[in-house]
């Protein structure tokens, strides 16, 4: 429900001195943050959720495109909206184990995902990268993920700076339909 911002705002028990911020909840990052959908090992067949993801359809898996090696998938955690992820079919944690096939098509992938987001969103810039280890913030660690992260002139306002929270303007679902209709069948 919006706010009439013309009247004071409500009184909500429990959430400190009044100072005039509406709250902003994001409680899908709990599951996150209490561990919803980890693994509960290292190997394929404990719990991971890229090697589950394949078997389900796009639509209810949010996979975008399929490769033969790799597909690509939006983050159900996303820092922006259109943020996704380039992920091997195959369960291998270091970008290392990946043979000549899956590292190029990992870097295809990559480029066709900049390709779409910027047809699609008008992304201006992006953050590439993977996080190795779980030492190095890998949330799954056991399977290795390139994150693929839109970034928009300002886009780092006061919400995340100061709030903590980041706006989502649009549904996973229909990023997802956005996303594909704009991946390039090849670059």
């Amino acid at each position: 429900m919006l706010h009439d911002m013309t009247t004071e705002p409500e009184q909500q028990i429990g959430v400190g001195a009044p100072d005039a911020f509406q709250r902003l909840w994001t409680p899908h990052r709990m599951a996150y943050i209490q561990g919803e959908n980890k693994p509960t090992g290292p190997g394929a067949d404990d719990g991971c959720p890229f090697c589950s993801i394949p078997s389900k359809s796009d639509e209810d898996a949010l996979v975008i495109a399929r490769g033969s090696s790799v597909y690509a998938v939006l983050n159900l955690y996303p820092y922006n909206g259109g943020h996704l992820m380039v992920v091997p079919y195959r369960h291998v944690a270091d970008y290392t184990d990946l043979d000549a096939a899956e590292t190029a098509e990992l870097a295809d992938f990559t480029k066709r995902a900049m390709i779409a987001l910027r047809a699609a969103s008008g992304a201006h810039g992006f953050n590439i990268g993977m996080n190795q280890g779980a030492v190095a913030g890998a949330g799954i660690a056991a399977h290795l993920h390139q994150h693929v992260v839109p970034r928009w002139g300002g886009d780092t306002n006061f919400m995340p700076v100061v709030g903590h929270t980041k706006i989502l303007p649009q549904l996973l679902a229909d990023t997802r339909k956005m996303l594909a209709d704009a991946w390039p069948a090849t670059v």
